[in-house]
């Protein structure tokens, strides 16, 4: 796999194709081949001017550590929340009943179909790790 956010319109995914994490489009294709593959998946959700999705961007997706590890262990999909209000609401919404809190950057961890079990908003490279 190789990080194909270079091929979205979306501005904010954009800003992710230099990751060294091998981010993938939301697509049915992507679901199939982790359900395939065992894979649970990493859904990475913001905006382009979502100011602690930048820090956050810097801090972990840019870090070679993080990345090995989400290369290596999980299918990792960004979603850019402006284009896709179906998928922030519906990943949003886990995560607030399973925290309590909500916001952006929104991370889930989610089953190979999509469904979600973990998740939360902000996480450093501390917490990746």
């Amino acid at each position: 796999m190789k990080n194909e956010l270079h091929q979205s319109g979306s501005l904010y995914l954009k800003q992710h194709a230099n990751n060294p994490v091998h981010w993938q489009l939301w697509s049915a294709d992507v679901l199939a081949q982790a359900v395939r593959d065992q894979r649970l998946l990493v859904l990475s959700i913001g905006y382009s001017s979502c100011h602690w999705c930048h820090v956050m961007e810097e801090e972990s997706f840019e870090d070679e550590e993080v990345a090995a590890l989400m290369n290596a262990h999980y299918t990792s999909i960004k979603i850019d929340r402006e284009e896709r209000p179906d998928l922030d609401a519906r990943y949003m919404n886990a995560v607030q009943l399973m925290t309590g809190q909500g916001g952006w950057p929104l991370n889930c961890i989610a089953l190979p179909d999509g469904t979600p079990v973990w998740g939360g908003t902000y996480f450093s490279k501390a917490d990746w790790m």
